[in-house]
């Protein structure tokens, strides 16, 4: 019975704190003395600011919600651009470079590799160039009617892939753009890519089988507002034999400041100059 009587006191005096408000703690107290001047005059009354309140403000600032009142989802963190492995070239992947001899993805003019997977060709592609780098496939090793992909930097920083077909010298953009899983970014004054193709498709003037071999022509540039313009060369390289898809080389092309020694009038002049210092003067 006593504790009956303690339960209903307990009750009632709970209620009456739920009408009349909770008395200030010690510290509410101390605040509101704080707010009087130096020479006990009243000054300005703060709000009182219960723990709830406090809390939720502090919530609303640290959290942006959505008009429903829900936080946004965090989004997810972006997958930097994954480095090209030439220790693969030859062995799980075809690769061309063109360059200094012993060069890579990041020091040649001109890198390109290829390779299988499933149903589509996967392309890597890096030139020395803030523009645009691209590869065209070719029956005869000139330009005009060729099947090219490139890789365009443009003014926002991003590297697109976009689809081309050669008229003449010059390059017309399709619209139809075979590219997937495409990625590029710009870096160390080179543009980089890679992206997927598919290994088959319905023949047509301007996408090629990759079933079929091709001669593959290089070539890279500067770009005006994500618009590709002039090659570099006068004359890009192209491989010296057709490309087949399942054949994984490792091919090396010199630039022409490591082809000096290589030309047929050079290495002509030099047979003759070293008759003459054998053979001595009459």
């Amino acid at each position: 019975m006593i504790f009956l009587r303690s339960l209903l006191q307990l009750t009632v005096l709970l209620v009456q704190g739920s009408w009349r408000g909770v008395a200030p703690s010690p510290t509410d107290e101390g605040a509101l003395r704080a707010s009087h001047g130096d020479h006990g005059e009243p000054g300005h009354k703060e709000p009182h600011k219960d723990s709830y309140s406090t809390f939720a403000s502090e919530f609303l600032e640290s959290r942006h919600l959505s008009d429903d009142g829900y936080p946004f989802p965090t989004a997810p963190p972006v997958d930097p651009f994954a480095r090209i492995k030439v220790v693969d070239c030859g062995v799980t992947k075809g690769c061309i470079r063109y360059g200094k001899p012993g060069c890579d993805a990041e020091t040649c003019d001109y890198f390109m590799s290829y390779r299988r997977i499933g149903t589509d060709v996967e392309y890597e592609m890096s030139a020395d160039t803030d523009g645009w780098v691209a590869v065209g496939f070719s029956s005869d090793k000139k330009m005009g009617g060729d099947d090219v992909m490139g890789c365009v930097h443009d003014d926002n920083g991003r590297v697109r892939i976009h689809h081309f077909y050669n008229v003449g010298q010059w390059a017309k953009e399709i619209k139809r753009n075979p590219a997937r899983d495409e990625e590029g970014v710009f870096d160390n004054n080179r543009v980089t890519c890679r992206f997927k193709r598919p290994l088959y498709v319905p023949r047509e003037e301007t996408l090629v089988d990759l079933h079929l071999s091709w001669y593959y022509l290089l070539a890279w540039g500067p770009a005006i507002q994500g618009s590709i313009t002039r090659h570099d060369n006068d004359a890009p390289p192209v491989s010296d034999h057709m490309i087949s898809i399942y054949k994984y080389e490792d091919i090396f092309m010199p630039s022409t400041a490591y082809q000096t020694f290589s030309s047929p009038f050079c290495l002509l002049l030099i047979v003759a100059l070293t008759f003459y210092l054998l053979m001595g003067t009459p």
